[in-house]
C-alpha cells in the first residue's frame, strides 16, 4: 500500500465528509434556479428566491414565524395515534421511518396547528410539513386537523390551513384514506357555525388532500408556481394520451381555469388573509 492509498485518500474522505456532516450552518444555499442564495437573504425574503422568486418551502414552525403577528404563537397539542398499526414494511420499517422523520424535522407528524393573532385578528392555522414523509396524511394528520377545526370552533376563530403534501400516506393504507372523510366532516363543521376557513396552497398541494379539504375553503389560495394537482402530470398524460401544457398544474394554470382564487406571493399573504377575514 503506498502513501497515498494510506495517508492522502483517507484524508481527503474525512474532509468531504465533514463537510457535508456540518452543511446545515453553510452560509448558502442552492435556488431552482441554480443560483447560490445567502441563506440570510432567503430567509428575510420570505424564503423566496430574490432572482428568481421561487417560493422554497417551510417548516410548519417558520411558516407560523412569517405569518402570525410579531411571530408569537402557541403550539396546540394534538392527539397522537398508536404508531404504525398495519406493521407495514417496504423497502424499511415504516416505525423506522417516523423515527426518521420526527429526528428531521422535530415533530411527532406532518401537520402542527397554531393559533395567535394575525392583524390583531384571533385566529386558528394549521400546516403541512413536507419533509414529514412528504406531507402525507396519515391518522395523526388526521387527528390534528379535526382537532385544529374543534379548536376554531370552540374559540369562535377562523381556521386558516397552509397545504403542503404529497397526499395520503401509503404505510396506512385504509386508515389513511379514512382521514379524507374525515376532514371533509370537519370542515362541514366549521362551516356549519358560519366560521371562515381559508386554504393557502403551496408547493406542491396533491393527492388526497387536494381531493379532500384542500380543495373545501371559503376562499381558496396558492403561492406563485405551486403544483395544485390531484392525479401526477405524467398519469394523465398517459391516460389522455395528449402532450399537456408546459404549466399545466401551476397555481396560475389552475387559478385561469376556475380552481382556485387567488394566486399571492408570500410576503402579501398576511394582508391578503387578513382583509378577507376581517370583512
Amino acid at each position: 500500500m503506498n502513501w497515498i492509498t494510506k495517508f492522502i485518500k483517507p484524508r481527503i474522505k474525512s474532509l468531504f465528509k465533514k463537510r457535508s456532516s456540518g452543511s446545515k450552518e453553510t452560509l448558502w444555499t442552492t435556488c431552482e434556479c441554480k443560483n447560490l442564495v445567502y441563506k440570510e437573504d432567503l430567509f428575510k425574503n420570505f424564503s423566496v428566491c430574490p432572482t428568481c422568486g421561487f417560493h422554497h418551502k417551510l417548516s410548519c414552525e417558520d411558516r407560523f414565524k412569517v405569518f402570525f403577528d410579531n411571530k408569537e404563537y402557541e403550539i396546540i397539542k394534538t392527539p397522537l395515534p398508536k404508531d404504525d398499526p398495519l406493521r407495514f414494511i417496504d423497502t424499511k420499517k415504516y416505525t423506522d421511518r417516523l423515527k426518521v422523520a420526527r429526528e428531521k424535522t422535530n415533530q411527532s407528524d406532518a401537520i402542527l396547528i397554531a393559533e395567535g393573532k394575525l392583524k390583531n385578528i384571533q385566529v386558528t392555522v394549521g400546516a403541512q410539513n413536507f419533509d414529514f414523509i412528504g406531507g402525507s396524511v396519515g391518522a395523526a394528520s388526521g387527528e390534528a386537523f379535526v382537532h385544529g377545526v374543534q379548536n376554531a370552533i370552540d374559540k369562535k376563530t377562523p381556521f386558516v390551513f397552509f397545504s403542503c403534501s404529497g397526499g395520503q400516506r401509503m404505510m396506512e393504507s385504509a386508515i389513511s384514506l379514512m382521514q379524507m372523510s374525515r376532514t371533509v366532516l370537519a370542515v362541514n363543521e366549521l362551516k356549519k357555525k358560519n366560521l371562515p376557513y381559508i386554504i393557502v396552497m403551496c408547493n406542491p398541494t396533491t393527492g388526497g388532500v387536494t381531493g379532500s379539504f384542500a380543495s373545501l375553503g371559503d376562499i381558496l389560495i396558492a403561492e406563485p408556481k405551486a403544483i395544485v394537482a390531484f392525479a401526477g402530470r405524467r398519469v394523465i398524460e398517459s391516460t389522455v394520451k395528449e402532450e399537456l401544457p408546459e404549466n399545466f398544474q401551476t397555481a396560475e394554470f389552475v387559478k385561469e381555469h376556475g380552481g382556485i382564487d387567488l394566486v399571492v406571493e408570500r410576503k402579501y399573504l398576511r394582508s391578503t388573509v387578513s382583509t378577507l377575514i376581517s370583512i
